[in-house]
């Protein structure tokens, strides 16, 4: 399938209930909140979303970037349309769509190309497909990329280092039985809560890519870096239905065109980040171990595989696995 008729459906699927909207007004603000610091990849996400949006309408839309590190928080403000749009981890978002938590599923993508094909494919848009009927409106596909497991006390070269570390992760079911079945404590909180707790030692470690590590400063705190790249981390743009269903289908067509430029700025900066990322952090400091037994850890984690074959959407998570670029 090429990427236009991919783009063509992923339109058709996320915004099928505008037709017969009103003409959007001169200078409609639109507010979208992001988490991590506007340079970082979900800060260039947003910002290309607006300049691509303000430039696409001729300026009648004006787009009001805002950082906010409670992701949680976001998705609700979007869902009671406080605010228009967030730029999100999926990591709570599986608390509103639960088919979101089938890709926190552990070393269930080979690679970003595998992630990335297969959240543009059918799959991913499939998914997306399930936000109106939670009150949201998924409209593209970003990501944070693989997430690696920092820690404070000792280096992580086998899952038998990982027991009894007690480590931050988002609000996620499945990120959270991962760590138990490894043995460690997983502590959910909000990214905004994080380097405090790692301050006072509430939590020893966390788990992110190496693009928000960098960005957030967190060799400051940690002093361990493993490249576990045990989980595959989207994030997704997700906006009012309200909000989608004022816009004229023109300037819908402009909204998902600025949409797909955030969605190209974004990735790009991942892949930056992930090439330059592990020399950066070992001149500011860290310890990075890179040679990592992934088979021993999946094998650690077969307990947890097993329950969710039968918790989440098998059949999903067997196309996901199998998925090849035509």
């Amino acid at each position: 399938m090429t990427m236009i008729r991919r783009v063509a459906q992923a339109a058709a699927l996320v915004l099928p209930f505008a037709l017969g909207a009103a003409p959007a007004l001169a200078q409609t603000e639109l507010t979208v909140q992001h988490a991590l610091p506007l340079n970082s990849h979900t800060g260039v996400g947003a910002s290309t979303f607006k300049e691509a949006l303000e430039r696409l309408t001729g300026g009648r839309y004006r787009v009001a970037t805002q950082r906010n590190d409670n992701e949680r928080e976001m998705v609700e403000s979007v869902q009671i349309g406080t605010i228009d749009c967030t730029f999100t981890s999926t990591g709570p978002v599986g608390n509103f769509v639960p088919e979101v938590r089938l890709f926190d599923v552990p070393f269930l993508f080979r690679d970003a190309a595998h992630a990335r094909g297969v959240l543009d494919s059918e799959i991913g848009q499939q998914v997306l497909a399930r936000f109106p009927a939670r009150g949201l409106v998924g409209v593209i596909w970003i990501e944070n990329g693989f997430r690696n497991l920092t820690n404070s006390r000792r280096e992580v070269n086998t899952p038998a280092d990982v027991r009894g570390l007690k480590i931050r992760t988002m609000e996620n079911q499945v990120h959270m039985r991962a760590f138990t079945t490894l043995g460690a404590l997983p502590t959910p909180m909000a990214f905004s809560e994080l380097v405090p707790a790692l301050q006072q030692g509430t939590v020893d470690g966390q788990e992110n890519p190496i693009s928000v590590i960098v960005a957030n400063n967190l060799n400051q705190v940690q002093r361990y870096m493993t490249m576990t790249r045990h989980v595959y981390s989207p994030q997704v743009m997700i906006c009012n239905p309200a909000m989608i269903a004022r816009l004229s289908q023109a300037d819908r067509a402009l909204f998902q065109q600025a949409a797909r430029e955030a969605q190209v700025a974004n990735r790009a900066r991942v892949s930056a980040d992930d090439e330059a990322g592990v020399a950066e952090l070992r001149r500011r400091g860290m310890t990075v171990i890179t040679q990592v037994d992934t088979a021993a850890f999946q094998a650690a984690l077969a307990p947890a595989f097993a329950e969710w074959e039968r918790t989440l959407d098998s059949a999903t998570l067997r196309r996901i696995r199998d998925w090849r670029a035509n």
